[in-house]
């Protein structure tokens, strides 16, 4: 099982840049960021681009319904994102998701060789996910409901009659009193979303009890075992007390290691 790491696209510009450059020299499989309203995630990811080689570079995800096909491709072309390594993710809102994210994907497939990356969150859009995706991104699950996600993925791509894509989830993590109460917070912000308190109830639990808030290093490796088996990739969304370079990188280093290895 493959390992990334995740920041707000929103942090500092240096806490981006020494997060890729520690993520890569450790192992980790995929670094990432996500595209929120205030901050174009593909400029994040650019600076996250100029500091690696090897790892592979997501954005979790482009809101379809904000941002057309077309502003997207011009966005990766004028941010210089490398192509081979870009896992470019995206997703969209009710009503009208599905056929927003199956129009969406088929418009970006020939105008760039990028792993296109389909965010799910119920079973319609696990199947879409299936059907059209190269990689699906999963958030705020269990472990468990991830292996029911994997299922209805599954089951979209044998009806399409093609290989299932790689499967991918968001797990986040905090280290600390502090930062876990920021997590507590985070997950009250989603839970107020819609889309996401039907997921929560879905599921039957809380969003902080889809995360990990460990008191200590010592209780990652634990927490992190119950993934394996779930999907092909956890990524690592770091939840720190502070935003600071310092914390990010402590984060990345008390997490188990993964194999180190040439990303897929």
């Amino acid at each position: 099982m493959g390992q990334g790491f995740a920041l707000f696209a929103g942090v500092a510009p240096e806490i981006i840049r020494a997060s890729a450059r520690e993520a890569e020299g450790l192992g980790y499989t995929s670094f990432w960021v996500n595209h929120p309203g205030a901050t174009d995630g593909l400029v994040s990811l650019a600076l996250a681009a100029t500091e690696t080689r090897r790892i592979e570079l997501g954005i979790g995800v482009i809101p379809l319904h904000t941002r057309g096909p077309d502003s997207i491709v011009q966005g990766v072309r004028a941010n210089g994102l490398p192509l081979d390594r870009l896992l470019l993710g995206v997703g969209s809102a009710n009503p009208g998701a599905l056929k927003r994210v199956r129009d969406g994907v088929a418009a970006l497939r020939p105008k760039l060789a990028a792993r296109l990356v389909v965010a799910a969150l119920g079973p319609q859009m696990c199947r879409v996910a299936g059907e059209v995706g190269d990689g699906v991104l999963f958030n705020w699950l269990t472990p468990e409901h991830a292996r029911r996600s994997a299922d209805w993925v599954r089951a979209g791509a044998a009806a399409a009659g093609r290989q299932p894509p790689r499967l991918f989830a968001y797990v986040r993590v905090a280290l600390g009193a502090a930062a876990g109460e920021r997590l507590r917070e985070e997950g009250a912000r989603y839970a107020a979303i819609p889309a996401y308190a039907a997921h929560f109830a879905r599921m039957g639990v809380k969003p902080v009890e889809t995360a990990i808030a460990a008191r200590s290093a010592e209780e990652l490796a634990p927490a992190l075992a119950k993934w394996h088996g779930a999907v092909d990739e956890i990524v690592l969304r770091a939840v720190t007390a502070t935003d600071t370079v310092d914390e990010n990188l402590a984060l990345l280093r008390a997490a188990p290691r993964p194999t180190r290895g040439e990303p897929r």
